[in-house]
């Protein structure tokens, strides 16, 4: 029963934009996949603990598995400068469903108020990305 009180809660949340976007949600880093994806333990409401994958709202950074060696270096730049910034803890705003399975989309702010993407973009690791087509990072 509590099982699935959760999981109706958690599809609330992400499916439901006008709840996501006024809920400030804390959330523990669990892991840094790359410089816009990651998993956290999400707190949406007291007591209430939920595992998701995070994507970075509004920036595309380069890829792990990229076409070229350039794109693979300037990922993993990517992905430890994340893993600096990031710190135990962030505050995800605006949570949506993202495009994959089981994972959302938010805007993510450090401990300190700094918005991760404004940073990532600032430092040279991401560009702007609206949800379109993705710009290659190979010449």
């Amino acid at each position: 029963m509590l099982k699935s009180l959760k999981l109706s809660l958690l599809v609330l949340l992400i499916s439901a934009p006008a709840l996501a976007d006024g809920l400030a949600v804390p959330a523990d880093v669990i892991s840094v996949y790359d410089g816009d994806t990651f998993k956290a333990n999400a707190h949406p409401w007291p007591g209430m603990t939920m595992n998701v994958s995070i994507r970075v709202n509004g920036v595309d950074t380069p890829e792990i598995r990229g076409k070229c060696q350039a794109e693979k270096d300037t990922a993993i730049a990517a992905r430890d400068y994340v893993r600096e910034v990031l710190g135990e803890s962030v505050i995800l705003k605006n949570v949506k469903r993202g495009k994959y399975a089981g994972r959302v989309v938010a805007d993510v702010y450090l401990e300190d108020g700094r918005n991760l993407t404004e940073l990532l973009i600032a430092a040279g690791l991401g560009r702007a990305y609206d949800g379109g087509k993705r710009s290659g990072w190979c010449d």
